[in-house]
């Protein structure tokens, strides 16, 4: 299955929820912006895509379920959704378990252990920013403690104007 493949799937299940499918395919054009800029082997790359595209997967369920989309609620659910959403493809039972993990973990800042990890972080940091409104002194706090690339932290400091001499 291919990256267009899997996108036009999670489409098909957002149901016509025009915030959630912008957010994750803005997610992915920052993961793959990032992945690329990074020089990510074309095996990581694809995870990390794949990861980006599906990484809410469990947003519509949350909803229903707990009324909200809140990160950890989304985290527990999401591992049979993306069995499911992977069943049907030929990827490998590595690939499938991987993507199932970062997805699972997509919230949580301990313990990232992989580049693919790390940047699906720092692209869905980059659009929960903007689309909530973040403060520069919360992006600037990401940026110094959480992200770990150079193209993530270019990316920004230049979506956000962030500048060495601000506060």
């Amino acid at each position: 299955m291919t990256i267009s493949e899997i996108t036009e799937n999670m489409i098909a299940r957002s149901q016509g929820n025009l915030h959630d499918i912008s957010h994750f395919l803005k997610v992915w054009a920052y993961a793959r912006t990032i992945g690329e800029q990074e020089g990510l082997d074309a095996e990581t790359q694809f995870l990390l895509e794949t990861e980006a595209v599906i990484h809410d997967i469990a947003c519509p369920l949350c909803r229903k379920k707990y009324g909200n989309t809140n990160g950890k609620n989304q985290e527990a659910e999401s591992g049979p959704l993306v069995e499911q959403i992977l069943s049907d493809t030929d990827l490998t039972a590595q690939q499938k378990e991987r993507i199932g993990f970062v997805v699972c973990h997509h919230h949580t800042y301990e313990g990232i252990d992989g580049m693919d990890w790390q940047i699906l972080l720092e692209a869905d940091y980059l659009v929960n920013a903007e689309e909530s409104g973040y403060a520069k002194t919360a992006v600037r706090q990401f940026r110094d403690t959480v992200a770990r690339t150079a193209a993530g932290k270019r990316l920004l400091d230049s979506v956000f104007q962030l500048t060495s001499t601000e506060e």
